[in-house]
């Protein structure tokens, strides 16, 4: 498949899985692929994957003339590199971190990459480091300057965008409001549009159990929901719900739908992991940049071990590919 355009992977936390699925993605990308690759992070940890891998791979300076097949790298390295223990949460890994990601933000805002794709950072890490984020998404919402932002996992079988993620049940329901369910259906509509969808099938979940059983078990499903599906199908969107959670999945899963909207993290995450774990892509959406991430964390229980399994680097990259590419259409 031909694509275009410059794509750029974060290392994500030294401490974790992230140097390996790089080296292990990257040894089965194609010689030209590699060249529109880049590798934002620290030549010491990605050297030493590449050695405990033996994947064989050449870095050379991005931006610079390079041999076919070299991969092109931004090195981003910090004084306390050396403090980095191996499956360890580090203010030392947390740093790392979030040093790839800053650099990989200004490559995007300055037009040298099109998608940049992050391996696994860990939140502890980055708070340690005086990072006091969410995640991938909160920090790339607050360095871009956002209002808001979107998490979309995508996979062949299922895909669902979140109304709500990394906050407490008792604060993702407060935050289950009708301007954000509608922003959220329109955040995910847009996309699947722009990705090749003329008409997405948009289903969204229910909060409560039964949907609130008119009103017994809650009324976030009647007060908020069910006005936001109003709201968004006036538009043009063709969109249902609030449809209950104990079988909106499984009727998307059968091709009723093209995305589920969840209400909150678990409600989402855990269909997408339980059917494409090793494959799901994670898709930040509301933010000026394209961004894709692996759908796992830094597994510190295997890292540093060569067992990484690199299945969902190579199709959250295959995913950035394909969006740089319908973006020059």
């Amino acid at each position: 498949m031909k694509y275009g355009g410059t794509i750029g992977i974060t290392m994500g936390d030294p401490s974790g899985v992230g140097p390996e699925i790089i080296c292990k993605a990257l040894a089965d990308l194609t010689p030209a692929q590699r060249l529109q690759t880049i590798v934002i992070g620290d030549p010491l940890f990605l050297s030493r994957a590449n050695d405990l891998l033996k994947t064989g791979l050449e870095f050379g300076a991005a931006f610079t003339e390079l041999a076919p097949g070299t991969i092109p790298l931004v090195e981003i390295s910090t004084k306390s590199s050396n403090e980095v223990t191996p499956g360890t949460v580090s203010a030392s890994g947390g740093e790392s971190a979030y040093r790839c990601i800053t650099r990989a933000v200004e490559l995007c805002q300055d037009g040298s990459l099109e998608v940049m794709v992050t391996a696994p950072l860990n939140k502890a890490a980055l708070h340690l480091a005086g990072h006091h984020y969410d995640g991938h998404t909160g920090l790339l919402t607050y360095l871009t300057g956002a209002r808001q932002s979107f998490m979309l996992l995508t996979s062949e079988k299922l895909s669902t965008i979140h109304v709500t993620t990394h906050v407490s049940m008792k604060e993702a329901t407060e935050r289950v409001t009708k301007e954000r369910v509608l922003a959220t259906i329109s955040a995910g509509n847009d996309h699947l549009q722009q990705m090749g969808i003329e008409h997405p099938r948009i289903a969204v979940a229910g909060l409560n159990p039964h949907c609130g059983e008119g009103g017994i078990f809650g009324k976030e499903d009647i007060e908020q929901i069910e006005p936001a599906v109003t709201s968004a199908a006036k538009k043009g969107i063709d969109v249902q719900g609030p449809i209950p959670g104990d079988t909106v999945f499984y009727r998307a899963v059968n091709g009723e739908f093209d995305l589920v909207v969840a209400q909150y993290h678990d409600q989402g995450h855990a269909p997408i992991k339980l059917l494409a774990f090793d494959t799901a892509v994670n898709v930040s959406l509301g933010i000026p940049l394209r961004r894709t991430s692996v759908d796992h964390g830094t597994a510190f229980d295997i890292a540093w071990t060569g067992q990484a399994d690199h299945r969902n680097m190579l199709t959250a990259i295959d995913y950035a590919r394909r969006w740089s590419a319908v973006s020059r259409k």
